[in-house]
């Protein structure tokens, strides 16, 4: 089986292309060892949810934030905030202690929230006894409660935001929790 001159250059073209994709990223590779310095952070929530859609129960998210260091360096003065959307009917619950607290509530393994107690909107949390997640290492806040009696009509997004030293503009989760629903409108005219 002969082929043409057109086949031949095209398959010339097409190795030539795929020649070159493979050396940009073989470079990218070594480009990498030579920064052995690389800060990789990944911060996401898990989660698990009970809705109810009657307007008499109430609905609940039981969650945790985790920030994971990817990198190959540790993370410094790790803290997050936990943002609620503005005049929502959402309330949060977690195992944290302020500042003020005595000494024995604040065991390592738990949390401080370090903005004020009035603020029912953003929660500003950092870890007790731990001043560092080292490479390939994740660090939680774990079990917190997302509250709400549904309305006829809610939505909101849960957003998350980890900052360092090394963040000080802070990095958002990859998956906030997107909340909404409605009360069907057989229930509303029972009321």
């Amino acid at each position: 089986m002969r082929r043409s001159g057109n086949d031949v250059e095209e398959k010339i073209t097409e190795l030539h292309l795929q020649t070159t994709a493979y050396l940009s990223e073989i470079r990218k590779w070594v480009d990498e060892l030579h920064h052995p310095d690389r800060l990789n952070i990944i911060s996401y929530f898990t989660y698990s949810l009970d809705i109810s859609h009657d307007s008499a129960q109430e609905s609940l998210c039981l969650g945790s934030y985790h920030i994971s260091n990817r990198g190959n360096r540790p993370i410094t003065n790790p803290y997050v905030c936990i943002k609620l959307p503005e005049q929502s009917p959402f309330s949060f619950s977690g195992k944290y202690v302020y500042e003020n607290f005595q000494q024995r509530l604040k065991s390592p393994g738990g949390w401080q929230r370090i903005n004020e107690k009035e603020n029912k909107e953003e929660f500003w949390l950092k870890p007790l006894g731990k001043r560092s997640i080292e490479p390939n290492e994740t660090l939680s806040f774990s079990d917190f409660q997302i509250k709400w009696n549904p309305t006829p009509s809610y939505a909101g997004s849960i957003m998350g935001f980890t900052y360092s030293d090394e963040l000080k503009d802070g990095i958002a989760v990859l998956n906030p929790i997107n909340l909404s629903g409605s009360i069907s409108k057989q229930e509303a005219k029972d009321e």
